[in-house]
C-alpha cells in the first residue's frame, strides 16, 4: 500500500505547490518548476520560469542604476543635443556650402532680426525674441535624410536611427499636424498639452484593477513587424486584443492578413487595458508618448527608432522592451500578468516620467536649447531671402 499512495501523495504535493504560484485569477498557463526565487517582489517562494527570473533581475539591476533627471535647463535630454551637433562641434562649426547642401532636405527656415521666415513655427515663435539670426533646414517627412555613409549634413528631422546625421527636434505633433487617422483625427493627434489631459482624465476612470488584464494594440499595417502581434491574438484572444484598421495603401482584407478592417480607437480608450503595445510606423512612432499617460505598461517593440526624448526612458524602468521579431511578445505578457506588483511599478514610473518631464515647457526649453547650440556653430551672418515671408504668430 505504501508503494502506491507516495506518489500520489507527491503529486497531489506537487500540484498544490504549483497551483499557489498559479498566474491567480487571471488563470493564465501552467505552472513551471524550471526555477525557484524567493526575492525582492513579493514575501513567499514561490517556482518561477527561468525566463522570468532573468526579467526580473533585469528589472532590479535597470531600477538599481537609474537616477531620475532634473528639470532644470532640459536636463533630462541634453545629452542629445550634444551627441547630435557634436560632428560640427569639433570640425569648428557648420559651414555656409554644407548648409546650402541641404537643398530639398526639408523646409528653409530663416531668424532674422527676431522674425521668423517660412512654417514648426509654433514653438520658435514663442522664443523668437531670445533667438540670434540663423537659417535651418527643418525635415517634416517622416523619413531622416542625411545618412551616415554621406557626407553630413545639418538637416532637422523629427526622429532617425543610429545610421543618421540627422539633428533631432520635437515633431511638428507637438502642436498640430501628424498622421490623420479617419474618422477619429482627421486632421493628426496634434496639441500634445491637450492630448496629456485628456488621457489622464480617462486613466482615472480605468483604474489598473478595472482595466481588462490583456495586451491590446489597434492600428494600421504600416509594417509587417505587427504581425506576430496580430497572430497571436487571433490564437489566445484571452491574451492579446491587436488588430489592424485601415491604412491609405488598404485595398482589400488581404491588406490587413485576410480579415476585416477593425475600427479605429482614440488614444484615450486605449486604457481600458494594462498593456499597450507599441511599434515603429515609417519612421517613430507619434503614440509613444500618449500611452505612458493611460497609467497601463507600456510594450516598447525594437530599439532602432529615436525621438528626442526617447534615450531617457530606460527599458524595465519605464516600460518592457520586446524583440523585434516579438518571438518573446507572449512570454513577457504572460510574465506581466503573474507579476502584478512589478507590473504596476513599471507602470507607475514610466507615466510619472513623462507626466514630470514631457511637458511644453520641457519641449520648448529643448527647442530654445537645440536651437541656440545650433547657432553658435553657424559660420555665416544670414542674409534675409526676400522670397520668403514673415511668418507671424
Amino acid at each position: 500500500m505504501d508503494g502506491f499512495s507516495r506518489p500520489i501523495l507527491i503529486t497531489v504535493y506537487l500540484f498544490l505547490y504549483c497551483r499557489n504560484f498559479s498566474i491567480g485569477s487571471e488563470g493564465l498557463g501552467d505552472c513551471s518548476i524550471d526555477d525557484s526565487c524567493e526575492g525582492n517582489h513579493g514575501k513567499e517562494k514561490y517556482i518561477i520560469k527561468d525566463s522570468w527570473k532573468s526579467y526580473l533581475d533585469k528589472i532590479d539591476q535597470a531600477v538599481a542604476q537609474y537616477e531620475d533627471c532634473l528639470n532644470k535647463k532640459c536636463a533630462c535630454y541634453s545629452d542629445v543635443v550634444d551627441d547630435d551637433l557634436r560632428i560640427w562641434k569639433d570640425r569648428g562649426g557648420i559651414s555656409k556650402s554644407e548648409f546650402d547642401d541641404t537643398a530639398g532636405h526639408g523646409v528653409h527656415y530663416q531668424v532674422i532680426d527676431h522674425k521668423l521666415c517660412k512654417g514648426v513655427e509654433h514653438f520658435i515663435l514663442k522664443m523668437i525674441d531670445k533667438l540670434p539670426d540663423m537659417e535651418m533646414r527643418i525635415n517634416v517627412r517622416d523619413y531622416p535624410q542625411i545618412p551616415k555613409w554621406s557626407r553630413p549634413l545639418p538637416v532637422f528631422s523629427f526622429s532617425k536611427t543610429a545610421n543618421e546625421h540627422d539633428i533631432m527636434y520635437p515633431a511638428w505633433t507637438f502642436w498640430e499636424g501628424g498622421p490623420a487617422v479617419w474618422p477619429i483625427y482627421p486632421t493628426g493627434l496634434g496639441r500634445w498639452d491637450l492630448m496629456r489631459e485628456e488621457i489622464d482624465k480617462k486613466a482615472k476612470e480605468w483604474p489598473w484593477d478595472k482595466k481588462q488584464p490583456k495586451a491590446f494594440f489597434r492600428g494600421s499595417r504600416t509594417s509587417a513587424e505587427r504581425d506576430p502581434l496580430v497572430l497571436l491574438s487571433r490564437s489566445h484572444p484571452d491574451l492579446v486584443d491587436a488588430q489592424y484598421t485601415k491604412n491609405q495603401a488598404w485595398k482589400s482584407d488581404a491588406d490587413t492578413l485576410h480579415a476585416p478592417p477593425a475600427k479605429e480607437i482614440k488614444l484615450e480608450d486605449h486604457c481600458e487595458y494594462r498593456y499597450l503595445f507599441n511599434f515603429r510606423g515609417v519612421a517613430a512612432s507619434f503614440r509613444f508618448k500618449h500611452l505612458f499617460m493611460c497609467k497601463s505598461l507600456v510594450f516598447h517593440v525594437g530599439n532602432e527608432w529615436l525621438e528626442f526624448f526617447y534615450r531617457a526612458l530606460k527599458p524595465w524602468v519605464h516600460y518592457i522592451p520586446v524583440e523585434t521579431h516579438l518571438n518573446n511578445a507572449r512570454d513577457l505578457i504572460e510574465f506581466a500578468r503573474a507579476n502584478d506588483d512589478v507590473a504596476r511599478a513599471i507602470t507607475e514610473r514610466g507615466y510619472q516620467f513623462i507626466k514630470d518631464h514631457l511637458r511644453m515647457q520641457d519641449v520648448k526649453c529643448y527647442w530654445k536649447q537645440l536651437l541656440k547650440r545650433y547657432a553658435k556653430l553657424v559660420q555665416w551672418k544670414p542674409q534675409q531671402n526676400l522670397s520668403f515671408q514673415e511668418v507671424k504668430p
